[in-house]
């Protein structure tokens, strides 16, 4: 049952803004958005943070950085957002049906991956999530694959997705009605 209900319009004209600038244009507030509007301070802080790690002027490309973000709302049982991120991007990023699977229920072996990148982002977002450390051994592998500042971006990006995991989990942000659900791809 959600805890901290999504404010609804009409808006105050400043929390009006502020949810407009976190979405496209002509596209209404998520949920999500719309509970934290609750402390519109932290929001405004959270919408540069959050639309760097969504802009291109982060180091990885798009497929990358969804690959981290689906991975690491499943590990973190948040499907609502890892519902709003496969909802929006899965298909623009050319996932497939088994791969969101994958990411949802399996793991960095599955016969799905074939790309080793994509099998080390699963990796150090497993790892992430299981110590909150990166072994040499992975860490070794990465850097073979990315960059430095690749490697802080997709650090980062963990992260960020790790606290917005707590605050749609912990708020009870109920999924939006047009996001998949983590039942939607039980492995057969």
């Amino acid at each position: 049952m959600t805890r901290i209900f999504p404010l609804d319009p009409p808006y105050a004209p400043e929390t009006g803004r502020a949810l407009r600038s976190m979405m496209p244009p002509g596209v209404e507030p998520i949920r999500l958005f719309r509970t934290l509007a609750h402390n519109l301070p932290m929001t405004e802080a959270m919408r540069a943070w959050g639309g760097y790690e969504l802009s291109r002027g982060l180091s990885v490309g798009m497929r990358e950085r969804e690959i981290v973000i689906d991975r690491t709302c499943a590990r973190c049982g948040c499907e609502y957002e890892w519902g709003v991120h496969v909802a929006f991007f899965a298909e623009r990023v050319a996932l497939t049906a088994d791969q969101i699977t994958s990411l949802t229920h399996g793991g960095a072996d599955d016969t799905c991956w074939t790309s080793d990148r994509d099998r080390l982002l699963i990796r150090l977002v497993d790892e992430l999530h299981a110590d909150n450390d990166i072994t040499d051994d992975l860490w070794r592998s990465l850097t073979r694959e990315f960059t430095g500042p690749q490697l802080i971006d997709l650090l980062a990006l963990c992260g960020w997705y790790h606290a917005i995991s707590f605050l749609a989990r912990a708020t009870r942000v109920e999924p939006e009605p047009t996001a998949p659900r983590f039942i939607d791809v039980t492995p057969a």
